[in-house]
């Protein structure tokens, strides 16, 4: 009785000090990147609860903007939109790497990433989700779509959607010949590319059936069929190719763009212990696995790809022969102030008539 009672106490003790230490997570995310499943076994784990607000880059920078980092406590933007938001609004803290579990990363997804969004010799950011933009096609009703530019053949008419957001910009501009990445560094050449794209995509809006804003929506205009080519994430393509095998992902002939979605800390943020604590919980292999199957996009977890469902490793090869993986065009650091050229290309593409 002595026995069980002492260890009655020490499981009292034990779940005493995990609730004292324990803090709520305010996570900025994008759908699919924090499944309920993975929410409860991380809290039932630490004790660490997690409130969940899904977002896209525009909306997150916005949100870290108003309130000078605040508000929440782990975000996850896209790698471009890192060390430039720092150098501009100083939104994010540096990465306490000593608390990463590094070993549970893909080395150079990891380097890279560290690399990319390093500001002044701090790293703000570390790797999480990655995958790619580039056409969600039927091809039994578009066979013809291969490029971006492609959308804007007249045969095409009503029946094409893309976002209005910077990566159809940058896609758009590689498949008119040109090297936006490259122009980066010169604002004044930068501009010239946008103004050629702005005007194409303009002409191109009698083909545009609706600008999509979600994911539920553009695949939801696949399948009626009132589009039958779009510009869109991959994930989204192999989710509707396991439902009608005559629409899939089509790496675009000028390249699809890659992009890598990382964790940072915001700068005002009050929860770092269960920030990095999420970090290191949903990088380990079998967790990975299961943000995978929710998301559809692989993650940077070394060995995560493990336990993904074969069908979706064969659809990712069907899309991506070696030739398109070594087309890819990932997405570097924004300079500051580059999206506020972009932004404004944007915002006449949206109004003309």
């Amino acid at each position: 009785m002595k026995t069980t009672t002492l260890l009655s106490t020490v499981a009292v003790l034990a779940l005493s000090s995990m609730a004292a230490q324990a803090e709520t997570l305010r996570l900025l995310t994008w759908g699919g990147y924090a499944p309920e499943a993975v929410i409860a076994q991380f809290t039932a784990e630490t004790g660490h609860t997690v409130e969940v607000t899904k977002s896209n880059n525009e909306e997150m920078i916005a949100k870290l903007r108003a309130t000078n980092g605040g508000g929440f406590d782990l975000a996850q933007p896209s790698q471009d939109r890192v060390s430039g938001a720092q150098e501009e609004f100083g939104i994010y803290k540096p990465m306490d790497q000593s608390k990463l579990e590094t070993s549970l990363f893909i080395p150079s997804m990891l380097e890279a990433t560290k690399t990319n969004t390093t500001l002044n010799g701090e790293v703000y950011g570390v790797p999480h989700v990655w995958g790619t933009d580039g056409l969600v096609v039927n091809t039994a009703l578009a066979p013809n779509v291969k490029d971006y530019k492609d959308l804007c053949d007249p045969a095409m008419a009503g029946k094409v959607s893309y976002r209005v957001k910077r990566p159809t910009l940058i896609a758009w501009a590689f498949s008119m010949g040109k090297d936006p990445f490259a122009a980066y560094a010169d604002p004044v050449a930068y501009q010239a590319i946008l103004d050629e794209v702005e005007a194409a995509l303009i002409a191109c809006k009698a083909n545009v059936k609706t600008y999509w804003d979600g994911g539920d929506e553009i695949k939801n205009l696949l399948r009626s069929g009132e589009v039958t080519a779009a510009m869109a994430w991959d994930t989204g393509g192999w989710q509707l190719n396991a439902e009608m095998p005559e629409i899939t992902f089509v790496a675009p002939a000028s390249g699809a763009l890659g992009w890598i979605d990382t964790f940072v800390i915001p700068a005002r943020g009050r929860a770092d212990e269960a920030a990095y604590a999420w970090i290191n919980f949903v990088m380990r292999p079998e967790i990975a696995a299961q943000i995978t199957a929710e998301a559809g996009n692989f993650t940077a977890s070394l060995g995560g790809d493990a336990g993904v469902d074969d069908a979706l490793k064969a659809r990712y090869q069907a899309s991506f022969p070696q030739e398109a993986i070594d087309n890819i065009k990932w997405y570097p650091t924004v300079p500051a102030g580059l999206e506020t050229l972009e932004g404004a290309a944007l915002d006449r593409v949206n109004a003309a008539n």
